[in-house]
């Protein structure tokens, strides 16, 4: 696909489109070993446990690639913040989000909002993430995921699906702890008084919040 062409497709177009590549090419079993752990995700009513729209979001300090710190009250003084995690550079549909909210950044920007990306990976991994996809937006580093459990966002794989992805790419290796855990690909639009007035959960990492829904809430503010 030309980059024109990717340019013209909502994120939601493109995960779809990589999501029937994966069905139509992985064998049968790993396909049903994925949509079970999804569907254990769902049962454990995560999305409901989760900070809500709503509610005041919660500050932190995490290190971004280059290992400086990030504080969150601290760029919502400057403006509102949009706060979004993704699984690693391991997952396809987290690469195929970052660049699509990296051809929004500008925009987000004009809105006198910060984009701030948060994942598990160990720093080395979230760098090379940010310099694969060309991110000129903050990458921090939540080690074991300490962040995302306080917003309520952290669920363990089913014992299937982490077999496969420690087949596939070990998990272990790109955050540095074996507990097999991982964040929901959860997106906050938080406002200068630390509201929360957005909030995109879903359990089914195959689904992330559209840039354009996130620009209009902007716009909003």
């Amino acid at each position: 696909m030309s980059q024109t062409a990717e340019t013209n497709h909502t994120l939601s177009q493109k995960l779809e489109g990589h999501k029937q590549h994966f069905l139509k090419v992985a064998d049968q079993r790993k396909i049903d070993v994925y949509e079970e752990g999804i569907e254990d995700v769902f049962k454990s009513g995560i999305e409901n446990a989760a900070l809500q729209k709503g509610a005041d979001s919660l500050d932190f300090t995490l290190n971004n690639a280059k290992g400086e710190p990030v504080e969150l009250s601290a760029l919502l003084k400057q403006g509102p913040v949009v706060l979004t995690w993704y699984r690693g550079g391991w997952c396809p549909y987290c690469n195929i989000t970052l660049r699509a909210l990296q051809q929004v950044l500008p925009e987000i920007k004009s809105l006198g909002a910060s984009l701030v990306a948060l994942t598990p990976e160990l720093p080395d991994n979230s760098l090379n993430t940010q310099e694969k996809n060309e991110l000129s937006f903050e990458v921090l580093t939540d080690t074991d995921s300490q962040v995302a459990r306080q917003y309520g966002l952290v669920f363990k794989l089913s014992p299937e699906t982490a077999k496969y992805y420690k087949a596939a790419f070990d998990l272990e290796v790109y955050n540095g702890n074996d507990t097999d855990e991982l964040p929901l690909a959860a997106t906050y639009v938080i406002d200068t008084s630390g509201k929360i007035r957005y909030a995109f959960l879903d359990a089914d990492y195959r689904r992330r919040a559209e840039p354009a829904e996130v620009i209009d809430v902007l716009k909003s503010l």
